[in-house]
């Protein structure tokens, strides 16, 4: 049987989730980033938290777990490089290990770069990714701890993952990621349909979380790094696919439309 998944904003542009096991009752919180949303959520849908999974240390997705721990006595999975940077952990985990959540397993992936302990959790069989902020619809997350050659194998290794997997991100970035997008790959077709389609979502209050891994790898200039006329557009042909990808990081960290 499929985990249900909760969707909800938090803060002022996060994503939150909960992923709940029918058969066990069991819900986990994907990452922490606002108690009060939450709380709503879980209330909401009459599910007790029973799990969080954290993908790094920032506090936008750290700040809650102590007091859910307080209020439900929550187990906290997180990145074993980043333990001594999470306050509230009980379990670590590294790539290549996985994480029970009743009838779901999640496989956990590296994915350095944003911070360097990065990771994520993948639900092969539900086809589901909750990747933190290391990959954003359209987007990716800052380079603030990595460097390029771990952040492109990272961001690559979920590329080849099963293109119907849903890809449930942390931020609503998406205007602005397609709109840098854009600016560097103005004649890619599925780019421009995703940035009208997301238009449109947001145009209706409606969420651009999850998306479809397989648009993507398509659409998104950060998964992309290794296509010849994306290169080319950035001025670097024939150049290794890390550089490129680091190019357009740091046009991204400079673009102001």
């Amino acid at each position: 049987m499929a985990a249900i998944i909760a969707t909800f904003p938090a803060r002022s542009d996060n994503y939150g989730y909960l992923v709940h096991d029918e058969g066990t009752g069991r819900t986990a919180a994907i990452d922490a980033p606002e108690e009060a949303a939450i709380v709503k959520a879980l209330e909401e849908n009459g599910w007790a938290l029973t799990d969080i999974f954290i993908t790094h240390h920032h506090g936008d997705h750290t700040e809650a777990i102590l007091p859910l721990k307080a209020r439900y006595g929550a187990t906290v999975t997180g990145p074993e490089a980043e333990q001594t940077r999470i306050e509230g952990l009980d379990l670590t985990v590294k790539a290549g290990d996985s994480v029970v959540l009743g009838d779901t397993v999640f496989h956990v992936y590296a994915t350095p770069g944003h911070t360097l302990g990065h990771i994520v959790y993948h639900d092969p069989r539900g086809k589901a990714l909750f990747c933190g902020d290391a990959l954003f619809s359209l987007g990716c997350g800052k380079m603030i701890e990595g460097e390029p050659v771990s952040m492109w194998d990272g961001l690559k290794a979920l590329r080849g993952l099963d293109p119907e997997t849903k890809v449930y991100f942390g931020h609503e970035y998406t205007l602005a990621n397609a709109r840098f997008a854009l600016s560097i790959d103005p004649d890619n077709t599925a780019l421009q349909t995703r940035a009208a389609e997301a238009e449109a979502l947001r145009a209706r209050e409606r969420p651009t979380s999850p998306t479809r891994l397989g648009d993507e790898a398509i659409a998104n200039p950060f998964l992309r790094a290794d296509d010849e006329g994306l290169a080319a557009a950035m001025g670097l042909s024939g150049r290794p696919a890390h550089e490129v990808f680091a190019a357009i990081r740091r046009a991204k960290d400079g673009f102001r439309g």
